[in-house]
């Protein structure tokens, strides 16, 4: 299957990407120097961006236009597959679920939930998921290039990713953004295009908010 829209997305997304891969919470999360303050705030702020993302591929499912692509669509609203990583990691943190659901999403975090969700209910099924794509993108190309982590917690955080778990998931989301791409006039790509690039800006800034442990300022 070609991935020739999705592909020139990503392409344009260049710089983003290697800012990502770049920023120190990543890098010290491979050193294992990261201080684990900063790793709880991200799991934190990261179990309540899936409850975003999960509640934004329930509407993708209602732009299904046809009995296929429901029934794609619906292997895909199952809860997040992160969220069982997030509960084995909980413990070896010192955190419970109710730690990480009382807690309030960031200015960043609340931001990306909203443009998810907003491309959802504004957007058709290809705007929808150019905005979703990013996410399980991203976070399979990290996995690819994390190598070797030694922290007894992060190295549990990172061996999912780097076995590949999310590859399914990009390949379903770039799936549905190509077959939307190939039917969509210009407006409908560009649409698509500006909600692929937002979501990847968002990406960097979730992991630049996560490092800083951004908080409201009032």
């Amino acid at each position: 299957m070609s991935h020739g829209f999705s592909s020139q997305l990503w392409v344009e997304a260049g710089g983003i990407w290697r800012r990502i891969e770049a920023n120190p919470f990543l890098a010290e999360l491979r050193e294992g120097t990261l201080p684990l303050e900063k790793f709880r705030y991200y799991l934190a702020q990261d179990y309540l961006y899936l409850e975003g993302f999960a509640r934004t591929v329930a509407l993708a499912l209602a732009k299904a236009p046809d009995a296929r692509n429901v029934d794609l669509l619906s292997r895909r609203v199952a809860t997040p597959v992160e969220r069982p990583m997030h509960q084995q990691l909980m413990p070896l943190v010192g955190m419970s679920v109710q730690d990480l659901e009382s807690e309030t999403p960031s200015p960043t975090n609340l931001a990306y939930i909203n443009h998810m969700l907003s491309s959802a209910s504004l957007g058709g099924l290809g705007v929808t998921a150019a905005a979703l794509l990013p996410c399980p993108w991203t976070y399979h190309e990290i996995g690819s290039t994390l190598g070797p982590v030694e922290h007894p917690v992060y190295s549990r955080w990172a061996e999912p990713y780097k076995d590949g778990f999310l590859g399914e998931s990009t390949a379903a989301w770039r799936r549905f953004l190509d077959e939307e791409a190939a039917e969509a006039g210009p407006r409908e790509r560009e649409a698509m295009r500006r909600a692929f690039m937002t979501s990847m800006r968002y990406e960097y800034l979730f992991w630049d908010m996560a490092y800083r442990q951004e908080e409201w300022p009032l």
